[in-house]
Order: structure tokens, then sequence, then C-alpha cells
């Protein structure tokens, strides 16, 4: 007979996961709740881009950190270092890229600025209408498809409990237990955490707990296979271009344009209006674009509230209740801020500060 967990953990993405290794690993008993698979979410459908130029100045410890974790985990989740470059094609956007990593190199991250004579020697089949540029040798990628295998590997080797295609219906908080009615049972715990991404607002409703959470639904594109045309992580000053090249030939172009849906109606669908001018940024950058054929585009959902920063914590007027989600850039930073916020659960000092999900309630209540 298992034993009673000593947290329900909602959420079966990067954070959820990441939350629950922390805290198994520390003595805790975990078990996990997902609505779908094992990183099916946005953990698994975005584009891999493991930027320090694309992050916000105030997250840049977060993502520094996450970015290292990746790397530990090295080959089982495709990880590769490959540097990345940033580029401005018009001196409005020049003024705008130092700006913008000026006060990323103050926040730690290792960018410097690059000639047009050392981009053509590093890329030479980049566009010659180059106005400015920066690098980071720390730049890189993964493959994201592999995330759930990746997660679901280590949680079954830390025998954690996880049950997939698990709808949770109700919450009700009693006797000291959160109570979750799902369509596979019912299942108990004193410790509750919810990490549940774009979905975060319909989960905390079920306490009544008005989360300003809002959905972007991202597109990604892969190209059919070629020669090697680009090896870095290549960017654009307005953050509207992501693109890399993978071992296999395809390109994998992003860029945060937007789709159509609604987590609530299930996947989002690729909107033709956004997804033609991503894909015309990308064959400016990288002329030889033109000549290959997109394979897919697909879309994932990323979650976010007004001011752009992590829900991270606890929920006043509740015990033992947590939320973690609404990361920009949570594929860099999931790892650590999970561990963050397994060490608060744990009543442990972090080593960051979370950032207070009741920024944005008014008041909280179990009624």
């Amino acid at each position: 007979m298992k034993k009673q967990p000593d947290i329900l953990i909602i959420g079966g993405g990067i954070m959820g996961c990441a939350t629950a290794l922390h805290l198994k690993k520390n003595g805790m008993a975990p078990a996990i709740i997902e609505q779908f698979s094992i990183g099916s979410g946005a953990s698994g459908v975005n584009a891999g881009t493991l930027s320090l130029q694309i992050k916000r100045v105030a997250l840049m410890p977060y993502a520094i950190a996450g970015h290292h974790l990746w790397e530990q985990a090295g080959r089982l989740v495709g990880f590769q270092k490959t540097g990345g470059i940033t580029l401005a094609f018009t001196e409005q956007e020049a003024t705008l890229l130092h700006q913008r990593m000026q006060k990323k190199i103050q926040a730690g991250a290792p960018i410097n600025f690059l000639t047009n004579k050392q981009i053509k020697k590093i890329e030479p089949k980049l566009t010659d209408k180059v106005v400015a540029a920066s690098y980071c040798a720390e730049d890189g990628f993964a493959n994201a498809s592999l995330t759930g295998h990746y997660y679901r590997t280590l949680l079954k080797q830390a025998n954690i409990s996880v049950y997939e295609s698990c709808q949770v219906e109700k919450i009700t908080y009693q006797a000291n237990q959160y109570q979750l009615t799902t369509n596979q049972g019912e299942f108990s715990a004193p410790r509750l955490l919810m990490a549940t991404g774009a979905w975060l607002k319909n989960t905390a409703a079920l306490l009544n707990i008005d989360l300003p959470v809002n959905a972007r639904v991202n597109t990604v594109s892969v190209t059919e296979r070629a020669p090697r045309l680009v090896s870095q992580v290549i960017g654009h000053a307005t953050g509207l271009l992501t693109l890399k090249q993978k071992k296999n030939g395809t390109v994998l172009i992003g860029g945060g344009w937007q789709g159509k849906g609604q987590p609530v109606n299930g996947s989002g669908q690729v909107n033709m209006q956004t997804l033609i001018p991503n894909l015309q940024l990308a064959q400016y950058a990288l002329p030889p674009l033109n000549q290959l054929r997109i394979v897919r585009s697909w879309t994932g959902y990323e979650a976010n509230v007004p001011d752009f920063y992590p829900l991270a914590g606890a929920i006043n007027g509740f015990e033992n209740l947590f939320i973690l989600g609404c990361v920009r850039g949570g594929y860099t930073i999931g790892p650590y801020i999970s561990q963050l916020m397994g060490e608060f659960i744990l009543q442990r000092e972090t080593a960051l500060p979370l950032f207070d999900p009741n920024r944005f309630l008014q008041s909280s209540s179990k009624e």
C-alpha cells in the first residue's frame, strides 16, 4: 500500500516535476496529478531555446542557474551549447539592442557585441544587412520534445507517484487536508501545489481564487532537413525571432508569434497571418531558408500575468497552498525556480527570492 502523499502537485510540466523531485530528495512524499501526460504542455512543445539574451533583466540570475541545470542534464535532453547571436537590421533596432544587452550584461549575462566582420566569420550564411549584433557564448538549446521522457524517467527512478490523464474536478480543504476529486478517484494531502501553466487560472478557481492569468499561443515551425546553414542560436533585437539548426539538419523557427485558441478549448491553432511574417523574418536573417520547405508548424500555450513576472509562493488565507507558474522563458528558468519552490515548501531560506502570488489578490478565502 502506497504511503499517503505529503503534498499533491497538480501539473506535470517542468515546474511540477522538478519541484516533486526536489521535495522527494529532501524527504517528502509528493504525488503528481497531470491532466494529460508528463511534459505535454508548454514544457514539451516550445522551441527549446536556452538563450540568456532573451531573458528579462530581473530574471537573469534565475535564467543563468536554470541554464546550468539543463547543461548538467546534457544529452538526456539534447542539450547543445552553441553560442547565440542577436541581430539588428536598422539603426533603431541597433539602439534597442545595445540598451537591452547592456542591462543584461550588468545583470551578469556574459554578452558582448560583434562587428560585421566577426559575424561573417562565425556565420557566413547570415544576411549582409546586419547593423549591429550581440553574442553570448553560453546560449544554446535543448530538445523540448524530450522533456516528458526525461522527467518521467527521473520520477520513476525516484519512485514518485504520477497520475496521468487525471482531470481535477473539485478541490476542497477540510481537517487540514486538501481533497481532490478527479476522474481517477479521490486524493488527499496536507499540502497542495498548483503548477498547471496556462491552466493555472482554472485550477485556482476551484478554490475561488481569481488569478489574472492569460495565455499566449506561441507558434513554432520546423523545416525539412538541409546541409549546415547556421551553427549558433539566432535571434532578433525585438525578440520576435529564435532560429537554430538541429543535428539532423532541420531548422527550428520561433519567436513568440501568436496563434489562436484558449487552454480550456484544447490545443491552439496556427494563425497564417502571424506565421508568414515569422517565417519572412527568419528568411531575411538567413536567406538560404528561402530554399527550404516548412514541414510542420504548431502552437503551445505560455501563461503570463500583467507584470510578466512569475507566480511563486504561498497563497494567503490558506494553509500550505502553493502556486508556481507564469514564468516567461519558463523552459530555461523552470528547473531552478522549481528548486527554490521546493526549498520554500520545506520552510527553508531560498537562495533567491520568490515572486509573491498575492500581489494580484485583493483577498483570499476558503469559503
